[in-house]
């Protein structure tokens, strides 16, 4: 039975909205479809909702009609990060693009308030400097983390890999756990990434320990490739324990790149949805 409830669409044969539930990024799962077709694709899968990197070239309508027609939750947008195909993947440690960022910022929380997103994502980006980054990295999630308190939407800060995009500023836990306590406001989280610590050579069950109450958004891949679980050398299993240890019951979102056709590579999710439940 599918039921809308203050703006945000879910399935009552799902668990509550809020539980620790499994959902599919649909800007790299089932790319075989358009994007408004994924939202149906993933409630077929099994996906309990989806999130959405970069939404803003669709069409607002379409992907809301989209989301009350599946029945599935968007549980997490990122904010604009530039101009991506210039090299762009952030604003938010930019000194010299703060208008930017608030625009930006602006935009989000008008498709957040439109399609009841719970959570939204910031992204550093890679300054010219690291002068001044982390001062304007702070007073930008200080002013996001309270724009977005008052539409009841949590402000995550994602960490990403330096081998995957060198020069990003938030580079590493120690500083992602920085920036949160730094800024010090109840709206805003770490999201916190299986793939990058993995990646950025972390125990994934110690930087879960580190990390603790400040962890607000999962996702997760297998390494060191980005593909489906059961293609690379990650151990799930005790993860999802030591999130479970620390009182997480948030979303975990498969931000991954199919190996071949979406569908055909889900077979790791049974066995997925057995450890988060």
């Amino acid at each position: 039975m599918i039921l809308i409830s203050a703006g945000r669409c879910f399935n009552k044969d799902t668990k509550a909205y809020g539980l620790m539930k499994l959902i599919a990024n649909i800007s790299l799962l089932f790319t075989e479809l358009p994007m408004c077709e994924r939202f149906k694709a993933a409630a077929h899968a099994g996906f309990d909702g989806v999130e959405i990197q970069f939404p803003y070239a669709e069409n607002l309508s379409e992907i809301k009609n989209a989301c009350v027609e599946s029945g599935m939750s968007v549980e997490l947008i990122n904010l604009p990060a530039g101009n991506w195909d210039a090299g762009d993947v952030g604003l938010a440690a930019l000194p010299e693009r703060q208008n930017e960022f608030i625009a930006g910022m602006e935009l989000c929380a008008d498709w957040a308030r439109e399609l009841g997103v719970k959570k939204v994502n910031v992204l550093a980006g890679k300054p010219d400097s690291d002068e001044t980054a982390f001062d304007t990295l702070v007073e930008n999630l200080t002013q996001a983390a309270e724009h977005f308190v008052a539409i009841d939407v949590q402000v995550q800060l994602e960490v990403i890999n330096p081998i995957d995009v060198p020069g990003f500023f938030v580079n590493d836990l120690q500083t992602g756990l920085d920036v949160v306590r730094k800024v010090n406001h109840s709206n805003l989280r770490l999201q916190f990434d299986f793939y990058h610590m993995v990646r950025m050579g972390y125990s994934l069950v110690d930087a879960i320990k580190k990390s603790g109450p400040l962890i607000g958004h999962v996702q997760f891949a297998d390494v060191p490739d980005r593909h489906e679980p059961g293609t690379g050398n990650i151990d799930f299993g005790p993860a999802i324990d030591a999130l479970r240890a620390i009182g997480y019951d948030g979303a975990i979102a498969a931000e991954y790149n199919p190996l071949g056709n979406t569908i055909d590579g889900l077979g790791w999710m049974s066995n997925f949805r057995k450890m988060i439940v």
